[in-house]
Order: C-alpha cells, then sequence, then structure tokens
C-alpha cells in the first residue's frame, strides 16, 4: 500500500479552513471541491494512457489519450458526493459508480445498503473517494466489494487520515490490490467514538447538514 500525503500550501490552507468549526456549510462545500482537484492532480498522476495520432494546425504527432475501460469514480454516500465534482473536473470521461456505506456509531462496524456498480470491475482504474479515513473499516469494505467484481488497482481519496485507520486498511486487504491512499493530512489519533482528532468534525454533516 502507498500513501502519498500532499504537501502542498494550497492544500495547507484550504484545509486549515474546513478544519474551523465557523466555516459555514457553503463554503466547506466549495473549499472541499477545490481541495479535491488538487488531491485528484497527484491521484491520477499513473492514469492509464495510450499513444494517439493527432493533427495540429501545424503538422501531425503523437499525443496521449485515456485508455478503456474509462477509469471508474467511486464515492461513497453521503459523504463522497462533496468530492466526486472535484475529481471528474480532471477526468470528465471516467464512469461513475455509488456505493452506500453507513456506520454504526456503538460498534463502528459498516454495512451496505445501496449500490451501483458494474458486475465486473476487471481492468479498472478505480478511485475511491470518502472524506474521512479514521478507523477504515468504510474503506476496507468498500475496496473488498470491488476487489471481489475484479478490481485490482485501487486508489482511495480522502480529506483525512487518521494512522489507525491507515494500519486497519494495509493489514485487512488483500495484498494482491494495488492499492494507493492519497490525502491532505494524516491526522494524529482517533478518539473513544472512532472521530479524527484534531479532525475537521463529522464531513457528511458539515457538507450536507444534519440528517436526523
Amino acid at each position: 500500500m502507498r500513501v502519498l500525503q500532499i504537501d502542498h500550501p494550497l492544500v495547507a490552507h484550504k484545509l486549515s479552513v474546513l478544519r474551523n468549526r465557523a466555516t459555514h456549510s457553503s463554503v466547506f462545500r466549495q473549499l472541499a471541491d477545490e481541495l479535491v482537484t488538487l488531491l485528484a492532480y497527484e491521484a491520477t498522476r499513473n492514469v492509464a494512457v495510450a499513444p494517439v495520432e493527432i493533427e495540429t494546425p501545424v503538422t501531425t504527432m503523437t499525443g496521449t489519450r485515456l485508455t478503456n475501460p474509462k477509469p471508474m469514480v467511486v464515492p461513497i454516500l453521503r459523504a463522497g458526493l462533496g468530492m466526486l465534482d472535484g475529481l471528474t473536473r480532471l477526468l470528465p470521461t471516467a464512469e461513475v459508480g455509488f456505493l452506500g456505506m453507513v456506520r454504526n456509531d456503538e460498534t463502528l462496524e459498516v454495512s451496505t445498503y445501496a449500490n451501483r456498480l458494474p458486475e465486473d470491475l476487471s481492468g479498472r482504474q478505480c478511485f475511491v473517494l470518502d472524506p474521512m479515513l479514521a478507523t477504515g473499516h468504510t474503506l476496507i469494505a468498500a475496496c473488498e466489494y470491488m476487489h471481489e467484481r475484479g478490481a485490482r488497482d485501487i486508489t482511495c481519496v480522502t480529506l483525512l487520515c487518521a494512522p489507525e485507520g491507515l494500519r486497519n486498511l494495509e493489514e485487512a486487504l488483500d495484498p494482491a490490490i494495488d492499492l494507493t491512499v492519497v490525502t491532505a493530512a494524516i491526522d494524529e489519533k482517533l478518539d473513544e467514538r472512532g472521530y479524527i482528532v484534531p479532525g475537521l468534525g463529522d464531513a457528511g454533516d458539515r457538507l450536507f447538514g444534519v440528517v436526523d
């Protein structure tokens, strides 16, 4: 497993504003979108490409195009939806699937309540979007689900990670998965409730409001 923490002043600035409890949801959504675009630049560095012959106004040349099958972008509902535009802005031809997952606040276990993915993900580069890698249970379940459908090349894009979650992810997943985690920051720890410290709170609530 590779972990890439993006060291860039704009990433640090935008993340600091996101962490601030006084930041309004509308600003939070905008900055999360901008931050994910910066993360996506690095997350897509190894996207599969092939040569293609093109004609410029001056001459012919060999350019570059994305290969088939198209990349698959998978936001984890609901918080991952706030990251979708930021990544598809750089990969507009990618296909989008969805996984609905919820964590039990008592047991910290994850259950899947919805999915919209192809039955066969063989040969696909998959980009999983989830703002917080806390215990890692959600991303473990998502990666296992996609691996069962043939995915081998998976990149997880997150705003924040906890060290415990990264360890759990590496220990739990099949080493046959070519797994990369791209994140804006690796925080200090998890608290007794499984929240990242210092963190930024519940990303879903801060993006979309509290839903009872």
